[in-house]
């Protein structure tokens, strides 16, 4: 039996996992999978522009918002199996997922491992490459940092890379609610995922193994994972789509939701067509 609404908790792969469930029972339902080091109040926006027309599902990662840790050690592999047992638990046999950055990470991780378990897969400002090196390092200092000097300064450090510079001038509200969700985060908690996104395998070489619609959205300012990283996925995956959204930094759904939302609705509407033989 479905319960929808707001931070409803679900036992899942041995821990709580908090999620919000809108929209119509019979609809086709998105998954969204947030970005780190946020939660699923991100998605906010997109829930409520979908949520008339589609049964939307944000969930926290474990650790992250009002999930649990959990006892097992995080790794992207983990993460994967918690999205496959919420979808067992809320009887969901086939779903669109969505995915930002980690989330990202995430969705292409379940692809690759229970492709039959997808309609449509959106990727929005993610990569399929491991971490390179220097991007290891980096982690492993950010995280020397937060033990050293706490999750505060962390957060406003983060917070540069997060945003496109033209958005600390108009969606102060916007930063500072993100910067809130970073601060909520324990430390170990960002420390395990810090580790778990260091040493995540690259999914580039299953890219054209993926046969769902496929739309990859990417801010034109992001500095994480820049529209390069977005072209080169979209030329590996066949048929898919790319769009550039303006005005947007690594954080796209939240600087300029207007944009991203009418390519979401675009995408799933000019989509269904080929869910002919797949079950929502």
């Amino acid at each position: 039996m479905r319960n929808p609404g707001k931070n409803i908790k679900i036992a899942v792969n041995n821990h709580m996992v908090s999620y919000n469930d809108e929209g119509p029972d019979d609809a086709p339902v998105i998954i969204f999978i947030h970005g780190f080091p946020l939660n699923k109040s991100m998605w906010n926006e997109q829930l409520e522009a979908l949520e008339n027309s589609f049964r939307v599902i944000a969930y926290d990662i474990r650790g992250h918002g009002y999930s649990e840790e959990g006892n097992e050690e995080f790794s992207i592999e983990l993460f994967t199996n918690d999205l496959i047992c919420l979808m067992d638990e809320l009887k969901i046999v086939k779903t669109i997922l969505c995915g930002l950055s980690m989330g990202g990470y995430i969705a292409l991780n379940a692809i690759e491992k229970y492709p039959r378990r997808f309609n449509a897969l959106i990727l929005c400002d993610t990569s399929c490459a491991a971490d390179a090196p220097e991007a290891k390092a980096k982690r492993k200092k950010a995280i020397e940092n937060i033990e050293k000097n706490g999750v505060e300064k962390y957060a406003d450090e983060s917070l540069i890379n997060l945003f496109a510079p033209e958005s600390f001038a108009t969606m102060k509200e916007e930063i500072a609610d993100v910067r809130e969700m970073i601060i909520k985060t324990s430390r170990q908690t960002l420390c395990s995922t810090l580790r778990a996104l260091s040493v995540r395998l690259e999914t580039c070489d299953k890219l054209p193994d993926i046969n769902v619609p496929v739309l990859i959205l990417v801010g034109r300012k992001d500095k994480i994972t820049p529209p390069t990283v977005a072209l080169m996925m979209h030329e590996k995956i066949k048929d898919s789509l790319l769009h550039i959204i303006r005005h947007a930094g690594h954080l796209s759904n939240i600087e300029n939701s207007y944009e991203f939302n009418e390519q979401l609705r675009t995408f799933i509407e000019a989509s269904k067509s080929k869910f002919n033989s797949r079950q929502f």
